[in-house]
């Protein structure tokens, strides 16, 4: 396994490119720990296959170097860099018997015929292929093949590190499911450095140590899971993180509170501290489930209509109207909700400000 940094990347598939958005890659220093287990976040398009395909080596970067421990990758071939990859959709021999699909990496790379034997049966007891290691991969399932794909990424123990590009798309909900859970067993086992690329943030959030979230060829936040979703450091993280995502306003300050829409509401001190002198455009957000509603006002209770009521099984999400705002709040399913009006309290712990959709505090 290796310590993978990418120092000051940036990557374009014009020949020329002159402004910053022309780069899929927008510059970038990041360091991925030995052994750690990290998944790549964001939406369609924003640049996480081609980040994956730089640090195997598919692509060479516009700008910048990438190391594998002290050694300078950047100018070397998947194969150099010694990479395994798991890609989207299948990537097997349906002429070989499953055991041969799993043994041929390898066997390419000269391990002799126990210690192949030893390997394969691990990895296929892991992922249980063990009944279909003498079958042709020709006539099974779609997502046996993608098992026997992802046991082919997994086999080689002696790799820098092993990238997944989506490997669960094509597989049924249940199965993926399970497959997460396999890879979250294997990663712990073998303490291998692991990236895996998706925009499902169940998946990230279940499978990874560490999630690193992507818009726009950008990387916003890397943290783990309770950092994202309690200190998102930007206004897209908050929003892409969490079902549903953090409510976002627009307001002004004054003294110890942000106004919104005509209304109060009070700030924390290590906040207000941050915020002295800050410009920008400025919003305040929070969770759903931070939010507290009433049908009586509380102290520092802001009053709000009720628009909508949605009712999903153990919670409910409540739509509120704040003046022209909208506000989604997330509350247990026996808990009373007010027929017309209420009153929102902001608790200042959970109650974050942005400037220029950057965290202040």
């Amino acid at each position: 396994m290796a310590r993978i940094h990418l120092k000051n990347i940036a990557h374009s598939y014009e020949d020329k490119p002159r402004a910053e958005a022309d780069f899929a890659l927008r510059e970038m220093d990041h360091v991925w720990q030995d052994g750690g287990a990290y998944a790549l976040l964001g939406p369609s398009g924003c640049g996480k296959t081609t980040l994956l395909n730089v640090i195997s080596g598919l692509i060479q970067p516009s700008r910048g170097q990438v190391f594998f421990d002290d050694q300078d990758v950047t100018n070397l071939s998947t194969q150099q860099r010694n990479i395994a990859q798991v890609f989207q959709f299948p990537v097997i021999y349906d002429t070989m018997t499953v055991f041969d699909n799993l043994a041929f990496p390898l066997r390419n790379r000269g391990f002799d015929s126990e210690s192949v034997r030893q390997r394969v049966h691990e990895i296929a007891e892991t992922l249980e292929l063990t009944a279909d290691l003498n079958r042709r991969a020709l006539g099974l399932s779609a997502d046996a093949k993608q098992k026997i794909s992802l046991g082919r990424g997994l086999v080689r123990s002696d790799v820098a590190a092993i990238l997944f590009d989506e490997p669960l798309t094509v597989i049924d909900p249940h199965l993926k499911w399970q497959l997460r859970r396999k890879l979250k067993e294997i990663h712990e086992r073998f303490k291998l450095t692991l990236i895996y690329v998706t925009h499902d943030q169940n998946e990230a959030l279940t499978l990874a140590d560490q999630v690193v979230v992507m818009h726009e060829g950008q990387l916003l936040q890397a943290g783990t899971p309770q950092d994202l979703f309690e200190t998102p450091q930007h206004t897209f993280v908050g929003y892409f993180i969490g079902s549903p995502g953090m409510n976002f306003m627009p307001c002004a300050l004054e003294g110890d509170a942000a106004i919104v829409e005509g209304q109060r509401i009070p700030l924390g001190q290590a906040t207000l501290a941050k915020a002295s002198g800050i410009g920008g455009a400025l919003e305040i957000g929070i969770r759903p489930q931070f939010l507290r509603l009433s049908a009586q006002r509380e102290e520092s209770g802001v009053p709000v209509t009720i628009a909508a009521v949605e009712d999903l099984g153990n919670y409910k999400i409540v739509t509120t109207r704040l003046g022209e705002r909208s506000l989604k709040v997330k509350l247990p399913e026996d808990e009373a909700v007010p027929s017309e009006h209420g009153y929102l309290r902001f608790p200042r712990e959970w109650t974050r400000l942005y400037a220029d959709s950057q965290l202040v505090g």
